[in-house]
């Protein structure tokens, strides 16, 4: 079974499962078939994570493919140039992409294939064009519309001074000789290679600090996932620098609470859900980043007795305007998920955060960096602060749920913040409403925003509720009268593909995202 945003990626998965490949070799394939085919939301630019789980051990395994920031570019730096924030567009953005040793990690662990075999499909489709899909077309020209023009980025992705339009064919030659060389020289191709040289080069000649000796450090980490019991059912997470447990946080808080007696879509769950997200984000803002550089208190903060403190300041009648972060005593994207015939399963996540990165483009590479940089901070004293070979607090993150040892569901939910609060409501929908797999992610959705934002003549404290339509006007109304702010919203509901085994048949449902052009597929 694969489970794609793509049915391109998709099918590849499928086509490497039927030459006798692993689920890990698969996702590699159609990871890679995503970075050509939708390249606003990810790419070999990029960063990424991976819950696996080994049929043989019987064990989790994670992964944290997530570069860090350049050595030579410092915060003072920034600060002369009279930034008071790391960029959102632009070369010091740009943090060591994490995609490529990613692969390479996943497949010396767990490939079965030869690496060099999991990147001909990817090439083809750069080299020979792929038709774009609707939602893809939508996102590129999106995008596309806010980068100036004549940049070497629009000479990749923009032709004729148009994005591609949907079933329009693109091609790429430059993204396909860049795949040729990972795939005959594996990780060492980027980062000890020509590509590690380009990128200096490049940077250097555009205002950028990426050297190649930042490429050639890299090396991705394996970590333990962390999880929590939800009414029976693990869910797995990985620690910080991502943002992945604030899902166990809100769930430790709403398992006390009887939310199947509420009942799907009522004012009395959604309002204890944004409650419980709005808890869990203020420590989020606090204390998740790169545990290198701190010490975090994870076990603490996904621990049950936390929870229960932090349920006490709850009312369940009323919306607060502010949760402070606890106080401990220590101090765009793709998702893909795919299982094969032995049981093993993986759970990949993978992006370069805003649509196309940084929109650093080097024309000779094909594809553009990541600005993950941009989620830094330059306040004193905090967590995320800016340092030099430090990664950056990342909000992608891939989920995993087992249920009495053993693997029930590998999922996620891509979109920012919208990703833990995604996590949750799938989960939710699943357990206590009874939904099945595809329509525990086809039902409405909501986002809540933490920000203050102005409305007429006053501020709107607590943030915004967005919500997707398709709730009921009774809904609306009793988390009004809560003291909740909504508003409708066309989009920013995440994406969402999964992929459960039902042990008892020994047989994968496979669901994916309605939202988007997905593909769940298998044989």
């Amino acid at each position: 079974m694969a489970c794609t945003s793509q049915p391109l990626a998709t099918q590849a998965a499928l086509d490497i499962l039927k030459q006798g490949g692993s689920a890990i070799d698969a996702a590699i394939a159609a990871n890679a078939v995503n970075s050509v085919v939708e390249p606003a939301n990810c790419g070999i630019g990029g960063d990424l994570f991976a819950i696996v789980w080994d049929a043989k051990t019987k064990k989790l395994y994670g992964l944290n493919a997530s570069g860090k920031s350049p050595k030579s570019l410092t915060l003072e730096a920034m600060k002369k140039m009279g930034h008071t924030k790391v960029p959102f567009f632009g070369p010091l953005a740009v943090s060591v992409p994490g995609c490529v040793d990613g692969w390479a990690e996943l497949h010396g662990k767990f490939g079965k294939l030869p690496f060099e075999k999991l990147f001909d499909l990817a090439i083809g489709y750069a080299e020979n064009g792929f038709p774009v899909t609707e939602i893809i077309a939508h996102e590129w020209k999106a995008n596309a519309d806010y980068f100036p023009e004549n940049s070497d980025f629009e000479r990749v992705f923009v032709k004729d001074g148009k994005t591609p339009a949907q079933g329009e064919v693109f091609k790429n030659q430059a993204l396909a000789n860049s795949m040729k060389q990972i795939a005959k020289g594996g990780r060492d191709a980027f980062y000890n290679g020509k590509i590690a040289k380009e990128i200096e080069v490049y940077m250097a000649n555009n205002g950028g600090y990426l050297k190649a000796s930042d490429l050639k450090e890299h090396r991705s980490e394996w970590v333990e996932p962390v999880s929590t019991n939800y009414r029976g059912y693990d869910l797995w997470e990985l620690p910080p620098n991502g943002q992945g447990i604030a899902a166990l946080q809100m769930l430790n808080i709403l398992e006390e609470y009887d939310i199947k007696s509420m009942g799907y879509g009522s004012p009395e769950y959604l309002h204890l859900l944004i409650e419980a997200k709005k808890m869990a984000f203020e420590d989020r803002a606090k204390y998740y980043a790169d545990p290198n550089f701190n010490k975090i208190p994870v076990e603490e903060l996904i621990s049950k007795e936390y929870a229960a403190k932090r349920r006490k300041l709850i009312n369940p009648n009323k919306a607060a305007e502010e949760y402070a972060p606890g106080v401990l005593e220590s101090g765009e994207t793709i998702y893909l998920t795919v299982a094969d015939k032995e049981g093993n399963m993986i759970s990949l996540i993978q992006s370069l955060f805003n649509g196309f990165g940084s929109t650093v483009t080097p024309p000779k590479l094909g594809f553009p960096l990541q600005n993950r940089g941009e989620l830094f901070t330059f306040e004193e004293g905090h967590f995320n602060k800016y340092e030099p070979g430090k990664r950056p607090f990342h909000t992608i993150i891939p989920a995993f749920v087992t249920k009495d040892g053993e693997p029930f569901m590998s999922y996620g939910v891509m979109g920012g913040a919208m990703q833990p609060q995604g996590h949750v409501q799938i989960l939710i929908n699943m357990v206590d409403f009874g939904m099945n797999i595809q329509e525990a992610g086809d039902v409405p959705r909501i986002r809540h925003s933490g920000s203050s934002q102005p409305t007429g003549s006053r501020m709107e404290s607590g943030g915004i509720v967005n919500f997707e339509h398709g709730f009921e006007q009774e809904t609306l109304r009793g988390l009004v009268q809560k003291g909740h702010f909504m508003k409708f919203s066309v989009g920013g509901f995440g994406g969402y593909q999964a992929i459960m085994y039902d042990s008892k048949n020994k047989v994968y449902h496979g669901a994916s995202e309605s939202r988007l052009d997905g593909q769940a597929s298998g044989y």
